[in-house]
């Protein structure tokens, strides 16, 4: 590039983030007249013209993730007359668990049944759902998805969960929310008095056997890859849970059941359901980086008791700030996050409004 071209080439770009923040604005008069100055200099951005001014759309706030907590924000800024918008890729973490629990009123209901009568709700005050995924957020937040639309908002809201790593044992994805299961507040009821497992590849998992133990006197705690300690084998023996060295091999499922749990050396004990502790890791999305989002020493956002994070004008709610929330939980962090967020832009509009 000659020295003549590169006060060109910034100029050319000044001039599209100046249309593109025209036309979110909604000042179509100052946009056309740019844009005709722009098409001027530079005829070949036709189709780049196309796309900023009629490709964009523009809301008080857009939601990235339609689980609980994002539905949960976006009805509370809907009911606040706010235009909203909820980004969802439709891959909920709970879609292979049958059933939702510990959700007041809404205890023993499909997580599917769940989340469709919560966008019914969203969408009679007229927040939009965008089934697509985000592929990059820039400055300004304007949201980049992959379907090829861009939408820019005011304000953010980050709700796109946790990722559960789990063990590398064959039958342990099959199996996962079915009677491979996580957490017994969740799932111990339904398999209360019934012979469980509890695998040790987590250095929670000695904890958690002590936790499952609430719902069963049958409870085996497989030592697979973890060590237990002289102390904590001899807590889990007072309280009956049996320790059972040697790495797992297998989940033993005879027809579409699990039916036990097999060891390197053969050896096969009977169970009814296995609890695990996954590892949590943040989606690898990158979305929080990119906005400069500060970061906890697991990649878990940091926020504030509203969800505010540390960028300005960004909120985080659900298991993308505390991957242990549970559902009901994960709402009312997004309730708590809208409010605020509502309370942010209503002082936006009143330093924006004009003086007398």
């Amino acid at each position: 590039m000659t020295n003549h071209d590169a006060p060109s080439s910034t100029r050319r770009e000044r001039q599209l983030v100046q249309i593109a923040a025209l036309s979110v604005a909604g000042d179509s008069g100052r946009a056309a007249g740019l844009v005709l100055e722009h098409a001027a200099e530079f005829p070949d951005d036709a189709p780049l013209l196309a796309q900023v001014t009629s490709n964009l759309r523009s809301y008080d706030v857009v939601v990235i993730g339609g689980g609980a907590a994002g539905l949960s924000a976006a009805l509370v800024l809907g009911r606040a007359r706010r235009r909203v918008a909820v980004i969802d890729a439709g891959s909920p973490r709970n879609a292979p668990a049958t059933h939702m629990q510990g959700y007041l009123s809404r205890d023993g209901m499909p997580p599917a049944e769940f989340l469709a009568a919560a966008r019914a709700e969203v969408a009679a005050y007229g927040v939009e759902i965008i089934p697509d995924h985000v592929v990059g957020i820039e400055a300004g937040f304007f949201v980049r998805l992959a379907g090829g639309t861009v939408v820019t908002a005011r304000r953010l809201l980050l709700a796109t969960g946790v990722s559960d790593a789990l063990p590398q044992i064959p039958g342990v994805r099959e199996r996962w929310g079915r009677d491979l299961l996580h957490c017994p507040y969740c799932h111990g009821w339904e398999v209360r008095d019934q012979p469980l497992g509890v695998l040790g590849s987590h250095p929670s998992a000695v904890q958690h056997a002590h936790l499952v133990r609430q719902w069963s006197d049958d409870v085996a705690f497989f030592a697979h890859t973890l060590e237990v300690s002289a102390t904590e084998r001899a807590q889990l023996n007072a309280r009956g849970v049996r320790v059972i060295d040697g790495e797992v091999s297998r989940l033993v499922v005879e027809n579409d059941h699990l039916t036990g749990v097999q060891l390197d050396d053969g050896r096969v004990t009977p169970r009814a359901a296995v609890f695990v502790r996954p590892h949590n890791v943040p989606h690898d999305d990158g979305l929080a980086a990119s906005l400069g989002c500060q970061l906890d020493d697991a990649g878990f956002v940091t926020v504030d008791a509203t969800g505010r994070t540390s960028t300005p004008g960004a909120w985080a709610a659900g298991n993308v700030v505390d991957p242990r929330a549970q559902v009901i939980t994960a709402a009312g962090t997004g309730s708590a996050a809208a409010i605020a967020m509502n309370a942010d832009l209503v002082q936006e509009d009143i330093d924006r409004a004009p003086k007398c």
